[in-house]
């Protein structure tokens, strides 16, 4: 019904477009009219060549060739005086000139419209339709290069889960024997980049059969009635080449819950989509060897029933790998670089917690890319090191002017951060701390996990808070002064104080009570309040305050104890700019050892101390400590 609407209004446009040129060009091609009083004088003096009667129209041309018309009152006194002066003299019926040529015009047009529909009509269900799906099956054969489970690491439950369904494919009488069925259909649900679309091409490279791939923006057009006529024609191009994958990724763009459209009064044609969808799903039959995957971020928003059993049975999580995922991960990808020999790939696993598969895959583009770009032949650990940096924080800002006085801010700053974290229990170490701007951040101190975490305790948030509250605290204890450089540690810190609260029940006054939760989805954390009364509000607010207060204040007596080593480190970052895991740990044993060598040279009443050497201490010319042991 909307392509004939259609049709016929493009009909109507080119027909009121022809009559608007002919209407044009007849008055372009219209001779000149001169009065009847004029003709007869021309005729008179025996000018006038050839006439054209039509009607009382009288069209005639003169000796000299010029075209002119008049009109006659009355035609029967006329052509006496025309045949008497030998003049030629032709006629036509009398009809409306602008009407003819419109409907002479019109009629091949109306011809060619008409043929074009039937043919458009007769090829909606068919070719059209057909090459929709056909343009979309992929055939592996023999000789192609297949993705398999051995280009899929680090997700090996959903591996397991899917096992079954390349058994089914491969031989289904297996199965059929004992009356068993397999699932019609699979819905693969996790965080963007976690490998979805790549398990499903891999499901079809294990099983050789052929595997359609959409998007479900594919079937969603704006002409009612089309998403849902390529459902069908998909799924009878299916039973064609079965057995087959049918893979619909992002199924969120077709599946969507339809009681937004109900809402609105009426179905759109996402809804009539999905409708097709759930019915097509419904009519395999046990022997249609046909298997339905789909992917999907935003497993929340579909429709229930396209969620029950018997359309997609089972729902497999794939979420971000573990270090022993991302380790296999890595080895998978550094199989298609060069690498160094011997490169330690798991402190790289160990480096990058939370890291997607698809976060992976350009870690290790982006260190290939940094070794070439410096003339190197292979991939090696600090091409690693820059190109995480690189993801996380961006790119290093070179051009940028920092004053000297920035830069000892934000060298005080980070250095407070990292004193607090290596002082606290339960925190996880540092990793690296740095002064160089990259992106939007002016510096960063980096700590990296053991092991992945699963479950926080109440000690390792507190401790969370009070590192991110070690910058600030800095700052004021020895340059005695308040910057905005803090801006992202206190929303950070306080975010993590409201979850405790409000999500965790860490808080006793307020109970084992939760009054906040997360939005389902994965698409970010998004945290929303439950209903609750203001006195429950005030309370919560309260609570949150005193536990980033004490937080604060365990900072500051961190700080003001350790501040010759504060502002040690701090002197040695702006020289220096950057300093690993390693030369922190020496410096910090370093400082430590100055300490006790005070401590011991002071009880001896002025006796010589040993002086410890400093030489394996990072900007070693710079340490306030080696000064003095070389002074002495």
């Amino acid at each position: 019904m909307a392509l004939l609407i259609r049709n016929l209004f493009i009909s109507f446009i080119l027909l009121m477009m022809a009559a608007t040129a002919l209407v044009f060009w007849n008055l372009e091609t219209r001779p000149e009219t001169i009065n009847y009083t004029d003709f007869l004088a021309i005729l008179n003096k025996g000018e006038v060549k050839e006439v054209r009667l039509r009607g009382g129209e009288v069209c005639f041309t003169d000796i000299s060739g010029r075209e002119l018309a008049t009109f006659s009152p009355d035609i029967g006194v006329l052509l006496p005086k025309l045949m008497d002066r030998q003049v030629v003299v032709s006629a036509r019926p009398d009809r409306s000139s602008l009407v003819w040529n419109s409907v002479s015009l019109a009629i091949p047009i109306l011809l060619i419209l008409g043929a074009w529909i039937f043919m458009a009509r007769r090829q909606q269900g068919g070719k059209e339709e057909s090459d929709f799906a056909k343009d979309k099956v992929i055939k592996y054969s023999a000789s192609e290069k297949q993705v398999t489970f051995k280009d899929v690491a680090g997700i090996p439950e959903a591996k397991e889960e899917l096992v079954e369904i390349i058994e089914f494919l491969k031989n289904p009488e297996r199965f059929s024997r004992i009356g068993a069925t397999i699932p019609k259909g699979v819905l693969l649900q996790g965080p963007p980049g976690t490998g979805k679309t790549l398990l499903a091409r891999a499901i079809a490279g294990e099983a050789g059969v052929p595997f359609f791939s959409f998007s479900g923006s594919d079937f969603v057009e704006m002409f009612v009635g089309v998403g849902a006529s390529r459902v069908r024609d998909l799924f009878k191009e299916a039973k064609k080449n079965a057995p087959c994958i049918v893979f619909i990724d992002e199924i969120d763009a077709v599946g969507a819950h339809r009681g937004a459209a109900g809402a609105m009064g009426g179905q759109d044609e996402r809804g009539q989509t999905l409708n097709a969808l759930l019915v097509e799903i419904d009519g395999f039959s046990s022997a249609d060897t046909i298997v339905v995957l789909a992917a999907t971020n935003r497993p929340d928003i579909l429709d229930p029933a396209l969620l029950r059993s018997g359309r997609f049975d089972r729902q497999i999580n794939i979420l971000p790998p573990d270090v022993k995922g991302r380790l296999k991960i890595l080895e998978v990808y550094a199989q298609r670089v060069k690498v160094m020999k011997d490169i330690d790939l798991f402190s790289v696993a160990r480096s990058t917690p939370g890291f997607t598969g698809a976060d992976l895959a350009n870690l290790m583009n982006e260190a290939a890319l940094l070794a070439a770009r410096q003339g190197k032949e292979v991939i090696e650990l600090p091409d690693f090191e820059a190109a995480k940096d690189r993801i996380l924080m961006g790119v290093e800002r070179k051009g940028l002017v920092i004053t000297e006085k920035d830069r000892r801010t934000m060298a005080y700053h980070e250095a407070g951060h990292a004193i607090v974290a290596q002082f606290l229990p339960e925190s996880d170490p540092l990793h690296k701390i740095t002064i160089i701007p990259r992106g939007r951040a002016m510096g960063h101190t980096q700590q990296l996990p053991l092991k992945d975490r699963h479950a926080y305790s109440k000690v390792y948030l507190r401790n969370r808070i009070t590192i991110f509250l070690g910058g600030r605290a800095a700052e004021e204890i020895v340059l005695t002064q308040q910057t905005t450089g803090a801006q992202d540690d206190l929303f950070r810190a306080t975010e993590i104080a409201m979850k405790m609260i409000c999500k965790w029940g860490m808080s006793e006054t307020m109970g084992p009570l939760a009054y906040a939760k997360d939005d389902s989805g994965f698409l970010g954390e998004q945290t929303t309040l439950m209903a609750h009364s203001e006195e429950t509000a005030r309370r919560i607010d309260k609570e949150i305050k005193i536990l980033v207060e004490s937080c604060y204040r365990e900072a500051v007596a961190i700080i003001t104890r350790e501040r010759d080593f504060l502002v040690n480190l701090a002197e040695i970052l702006l020289q220096t700019e950057t300093l690993d895991s390693e030369e922190l740990r020496i410096i910090f044993d370093c400082t430590q050892k100055k300490q006790s060598s005070s401590e011991q040279q002071s009880s001896k009443d002025g006796e010589a101390g040993d002086v410890h050497e400093c030489s394996t201490c990072p900007a070693a010319a710079h340490c306030t400590h080696m000064q003095e042991a070389v002074t002495s």
